[in-house]
Order: C-alpha cells, then structure tokens, then sequence
C-alpha cells in the first residue's frame, strides 16, 4: 500500500528501533450507551517491521486513560491472543475495543519485543485520542 495512504488509514504513529506502530480508531455508537455512561472504541493497530531482522512481539502495557483523569493500565502476553513474529518488511494487524465510562479519553503503551538474536527491546504504541463524536468540536 502507498506510504501516503497508510498514513492517512492510520493517522497516529510512532517509530522506535525500525518497529513502526501505526493506530486507527473508530467510536462504535452500536455498542455505546451514553445514559448508561458507557462508550465504546475499536482501534486497528498495524505493527510495521522495517529493519532487516525479524522481531517477535512477547507482550504489551497500555495505559487507558478517562476524560476525568482516570488511568486503567492492562499489561499481558502478545495480543489479541498471538505473539506474532513479523518478518523484515513485513507487518501485522489486529483489532481490538475499549470501554470507557467518560465520552472522551486516551490510549497509549508499548511493545514488548524480542529480536532475532534475542535482544528485548520496548516499542513505543503512539497515544490516541478516544472522542465520541456528539462532544467533539
């Protein structure tokens, strides 16, 4: 897919050591109850490896965090049940969803990665904003 276009799928993006992490969200109104307090995001994350070696992704940390300050931090092996290995030049996705009880808040982390000689390193997951569209502005 052409650079340009990538970036504007995902508009949020962060590089760390050749490993580029790239996010899209998307408020999910279907699955949301604002009088109940409850919104509800589903965010695509694409994991991009462009050094010459291949990485495994082991494990990842986020931070969640509310519209009044609230931080909810989940830490846990690979994602979305996969510790994938991502070849040189190769990529992958997922997706996944996020409750919050506030119309606003956001999202940020890191990967845990393992080189192909073993060496582990963190890869930076880029903060997103998580903005319900009837308090956007």
């Amino acid at each position: 897919m052409e650079a340009s276009i990538v970036k504007s799928l995902f508009p949020h993006s962060a590089t760390t050591r050749d490993v580029t992490v790239r996010v899209a969200v998307s408020f999910l109104p279907e699955q949301s109850e604002p009088p109940k307090g409850r919104w509800f995001w589903a965010y695509h994350v694409r994991i991009e490896n462009g050094g010459g070696r291949a990485v495994q992704l082991v494990s990842r940390e986020w931070a969640i965090v509310d519209g009044r300050g609230g931080r909810h931090e989940v830490q846990g092996e690979g994602v979305v049940g996969e510790q994938p290995i991502i070849e040189p030049g190769g990529s992958f996705d997922y997706v996944s969803g996020c409750p919050l009880s506030t119309p606003t808040g956001h999202m940020e982390g890191r990967y845990q990665m393992v080189s192909a000689e073993g060496a582990s390193f963190a890869v930076a997951i880029p903060r997103f904003p998580l903005i319900a569209p009837a308090v956007a502005s």
